[in-house]
């Protein structure tokens, strides 16, 4: 089974506001690049938005190792999601769960594969995280 490396990150200028995501995929000595961005949004959704669109690229199973400075999105669907899904979708406060669609298609997508979700500290010198924030900001610039 093929394993994949993938860097994740989103940007936002503002909050909400234009915004973008980004990511840097590694098979072995392959390298991709991606990016995109909305032009009103908000930085959780970016940063599950770059999970998502990397993804979508991996067509057949692999193992998958996710790295992100993100906890809302390793928390999130690492843990958080059981819950939500309990709850009809609702958090503990009994709120609906903000950027619901997104964490469907999310959980969909991280099914089809084996994923180690790793935390990263944000812009503390990992190369790859470093790549993946200039690729998100470069999603932000795609849009205004």
């Amino acid at each position: 089974m093929e394993q994949i490396d993938i860097y994740t990150d989103g940007a936002c200028k503002g909050n909400p506001g234009p915004g973008g995501w980004g990511a840097l995929l590694r098979s072995g000595v392959h390298e991709t690049e991606i990016f995109g961005g909305e032009r009103h949004t908000t930085n959780n959704r970016m940063e599950i938005m770059a999970v998502i669109e990397s993804l979508r690229l991996v067509k057949k199973e692999a193992k998958v190792c996710i790295y992100t400075d993100s906890t809302y999105v390793k928390d999130g669907i690492s843990s958080w999601i059981k819950t939500w899904k309990i709850n009809g979708w609702k958090t503990a406060s009994k709120k609906p769960v903000k950027n619901e669609e997104l964490w469907k298609e999310l959980d969909l997508l991280v099914s089809q594969h084996q994923i180690e979700w790793v935390w990263v500290k944000g812009h503390s010198g990992d190369e790859g995280n470093e790549r993946a924030d200039a690729l998100a900001n470069k999603g932000v610039t795609s849009v205004i």
